[in-house]
């Protein structure tokens, strides 16, 4: 892997990052001008489909801490150093270019290469095994798991995501984190929000839980979380293996399989983390490997035969389009935030 991580002088190139105008959203921000980032650039050794691989980490659309405009990738986070704002862009195939704002923008650029897949390895991987993940893999050969290292955001948005659907769990995490978390610095081209700390977590006002529209037992696992989630973070980062990770999440009340499995994937890019009793998973896996429904069980015998790789099957089997065919209108929850 060749990577850049150092100070990069700003230039006229065609890489630069191009500043707001005096009628973009930036420039109207009533806080005081950004401070010059630092920038840097990337260079992967491997594929690298930068949108594919980078906007996995985005929950929903309207998620206020991931916006795309124009050809940038924008990503506010928490990092360990403080609140970052990171802008990413691929300037010509093979390259891509970052600036980063705030105290934590150093560690942002360190991390950029393993947001992009660096850390993925898919040695023993055999896409032969079933054609339609061979043709999958041949068309995407740029598609990476992507990792942030901030295990805690990546286990909150998890529990969020518990027994809902993605709308309500997208709409939660959007309000929640823009009402309670920390404005993101630099130029941002829409107010951007990092999400709070851990301790932050543990005060979120019961009344902003119910405006989200998060129901109790997830708000009561974040905040149960939240009060030992600086034991949680540094087991889970000097844990050996998923299996490690797995044992040490689940330990936790109110967190199962599906959320562990969640937080590996987005927190640690585990090629073989598989969200057991997801409500459309198993449907999806047996219908484009086997081409009928199947349940969990069903499931992991199908990916069985990808030992270490299950979940870069996944995302095959989502990257070529493969996915059952919806056979009902939508889900269209109730609202019972004005009770």
């Amino acid at each position: 892997m060749t990577t850049s991580l150092s100070r990069i002088p700003r230039s006229r190139d065609a890489g630069r990052f191009p500043a707001h105008t005096a009628a973009s959203p930036a420039a109207r921000d009533p806080r005081p001008a950004p401070e010059r980032p630092l920038e840097t650039e990337y260079r992967p050794r491997h594929p690298l489909d930068l949108r594919r691989t980078v906007l996995y980490q985005r929950h929903g659309a309207g998620d206020p801490t991931m916006t795309v405009s124009g050809s940038v990738i924008w990503r506010a986070s928490r990092t360990p150093a403080g609140v970052a704002t990171l802008a990413i862009r691929e300037t010509h195939p093979g390259v891509v270019r970052a600036a980063a704002w705030g105290p934590g923008r150093e560690w942002a650029l360190a991390q950029l290469p393993a947001l992009c897949g660096a850390d993925d390895d898919a040695t023993g991987f055999d896409a032969s095994r079933h054609p339609l993940i061979a043709d999958a893999h041949r068309r995407n050969p740029g598609l990476r798991l992507s990792r942030t290292d901030l295990v805690f955001d990546a286990l909150v948005s998890a529990v969020f995501e518990q027994k809902v659907t993605g709308m309500q769990a997208f709409g939660a995490w959007r309000r929640v984190v823009t009402w309670c978390g920390e404005r993101a610095p630099g130029p941002t081209p829409q107010p951007m929000f990092a999400p709070p700390t851990i301790e932050g977590w543990q005060h979120v006002p019961s009344w902003i839980w119910h405006r989200a529209g998060l129901e109790p037992p997830q708000s009561k696992t974040v905040v149960r979380a939240a009060r030992r989630g600086d034991a949680i973070v540094s087991a889970v980062l000097a844990a050996e293996d998923g299996e490690a990770v797995d044992r040490v999440l689940v330990s936790q009340h109110g967190i199962g399989p599906w959320t562990s499995a969640e937080t590996r994937i987005r927190a640690l890019g585990d090629a073989d983390a598989v969200s057991v009793g997801d409500f459309h998973l198993a449907h999806h896996v047996g219908y484009a490997l086997a081409g009928a429904r199947t349940d969990d069980d069903g499931m992991l015998a199908l990916l069985a035969a990808w030992p270490g790789h299950r979940q870069r099957v996944i995302r095959l089997i989502g990257a070529g389009g493969a996915m059952e065919p919806r056979r009902a209108p939508r889900l269209h929850p109730e609202d019972h935030r004005a009770r």
